[in-house]
Order: C-alpha cells, then structure tokens, then sequence
C-alpha cells in the first residue's frame, strides 16, 4: 500500500492553523505573522510536505512546462536533453520528455505531449512532415532542434552541417588524404547538408574524381553494414554521418584487420559522449550543444511570453575536434 502524500490541511492539522494561513506561507505571501510562518514550515518539513508546483501553476492557466520529443537511439538526442534541462531551469521552467521508439512513433510521440498541457514544443530531429509541424504550430508554439523546416510558424535551431563537412574534409586533406569516401544518415535529418558539405569541399580540393558517397544511417548497425563494401579496397580516409554510426565503422575496419588511423582515418560528428570515450578516442565535428539548446529554449520562451523574435532560424557553427582516428596519409595495408 502506497503512503499517503501530505496536504496542506495535514500541515495545518499539525501546526494549529487555518488551511488558508498555510497556504499564505507557502506561496509566501503577506498575512502570516514571523513565528507562525515558522511554525508551519517547521511542520511541513518534518512531516514531508513538498507544495505541487504544477497543480498551482495549473489553476493559474500555467503549467510553465516545455515539451521534448527525442530519439532513444540517438546519443547526441541524450546530450542535448542535458542542455535543455539546463537552459529550462535557469528560466524557470520544466520539461517533459516523450520519445521515439523502434516500437513508437514521433506522432504518438507528440500526440502524448499535447495533451500533457505543455505550452511549448521542442522536436529533435524531427521527421513529421514540415505541414504536420506547421498544424500543431498553430496551437502552440512549436521549435525544431536539428533540422531545416521551412515554414514561418515553426522556429528552428540546427548546426551548419555543410560548414561540418567542409571542416571534415579540410582537416583529412591537410593530413594528405585523397581518397576520402562519406557514408551518409540515410533518411536522418541532416543528412543532405552533410552529404552537400562532402561533396562540394572534395571538389574544392580538386578531388572530383574521388567522390564517393555510400549509403548509411544514424546507429553503428548502419554504420558497419555501410563500410562493408569496402574492406577489399579500403579508402584512406572515412567521413561518417555521425558519432554512433562511426562506431560500427571502427568495429568493422578493426576486426577486418585494418588499423585506425594507421590504415584509415575515420571521422565522425556530433561529439556526442561516445566520441570522447578513451577507447574510441573519435574524431569528430563538434555541435554546439551549449548555444543550440539555449537558443532553443529561449525562442520557445519568447513565443509563450509574446516576444518579438527577429529571426525564425539560428544556425550554429560547428568545430572540428581533432583525436586518436585521424593520421597522416598512409598507403592502405591489406587485411
């Protein structure tokens, strides 16, 4: 059997007072004299009542609560949560999480918050048809973390991937790498850009005939089933979608015999918490997580709170991190 959770009138109960001067205490308002507010708050703690903060907020027609729809396969989703808590509570807001599945749907999952009361929505990566945001935009206000959603209602904060690619491409050629081959997110957002950003700075560089571009996806499933075809000819150099697919990239070359960076240099993006554990030691293009969630909070701040927003998109530059998978050029040994 499940304990009771205290009320306000077992508060008062206990310290002799009227529900109502309990109440005054603890929304701390006029009324209460010194010693009585004392008294109460002494007896709330021992007796373990915590105010319900959203009920109050509630009954004011506020729930001062964000919505947050993120993908569970996803490492880079799990860092940018981290970011969002911290952005919402510096504000004073809280979030509520509904995610994605391989068993749930990013409409099921949206569908959950909205009935949550949230008065804002914050989509990771969203994969909903840019007019299935726009509708829900017309309810509330609705922000797009990652992804380019071309439409006034619905604001956007993502990282210049194209500008990501070019730092890839420019740090491999520079360690005098020619055949530099891209695996790509498949349908993941994003993915476009990085593939534009490949190939536009391979060309750049002169390297038009080794353009390469395999398809892929976002987990290291994809990521060893994307490097596979080329194990009897490995290229020197590997650009990844991102971190979690490049780490099935590095399980496959590994076991293939072939050595990183020594036989291929491989660089992946995000640089979520996989890239710089010790034993992956990836290199990586860095989103920055810091400013794409501020950004993200405050734009769905001003939308509730009727603050003129001058620009619908925020566009955050990347940076190339370099570490332990990357190396100059090498003629590829042979497994």
């Amino acid at each position: 059997m499940t304990e009771r959770r205290p009320t306000l009138a077992d508060v008062a109960a206990e310290a002799g007072v009227s529900t109502a001067l309990v109440s005054i205490v603890m929304r701390d308002a006029p009324g209460a004299s010194a010693a009585t507010r004392q008294r109460v708050l002494e007896v709330a703690d021992r007796i373990g009542y915590r105010p319900d903060r959203r009920a109050r907020l509630l009954r004011s027609g506020r729930s001062r609560l964000l919505g947050v729809v993120f993908a569970v396969q996803h490492t880079f989703h799990g860092d940018l949560l981290t970011g969002l808590y911290d952005a919402a509570a510096r504000r004073d807001y809280e979030l509520t999480l509904s995610a994605v599945t391989p068993h749930r749907d990013e409409r099921t999952a949206i569908a959950g918050l909205l009935q949550d009361r949230c008065e804002a929505l914050l989509v990771i990566g969203p994969s909903s048809p840019t007019s299935a945001l726009a509708g829900i935009a017309a309810r509330l206000p609705v922000v797009a973390l990652g992804r380019d959603v071309r439409h006034h209602a619905v604001d956007v904060v993502r990282n210049a991937d194209c500008q990501g690619l070019h730092q890839a491409v420019d740090h491999l050629v520079a360690l005098g790498h020619r055949r530099i081959v891209h695996l790509d997110g498949g349908r993941t957002p994003g993915t476009a850009e990085r593939r534009r950003g490949y190939r536009d700075q391979m060309r750049r560089h002169g390297l038009d005939a080794e353009i390469r571009i395999l398809p892929g996806g976002p987990t290291g499933e994809d990521g060893a089933a994307a490097v596979a075809p080329l194990l009897d000819d490995p290229p020197t150099a590997i650009t990844v979608f991102n971190d979690l697919a490049a780490t099935g990239v590095l399980d496959t070359l590994r076991r293939a015999g072939l050595r990183v960076p020594d036989d291929v240099s491989v660089v992946g993006y995000d640089d979520s918490r996989l890239a710089r554990l010790t034993y992956l030691d990836l290199t990586t293009i860095a989103q920055d997580t810091t400013a794409m969630t501020t950004h993200a909070v405050e734009r769905a701040i001003a939308r509730i709170e009727g603050t003129p927003v001058l620009q619908r998109e925020v566009v955050t530059p990347p940076r190339l991190v370099p570490r332990g998978t990357t190396a100059a050029a090498t003629a590829p040994r042979r497994p």
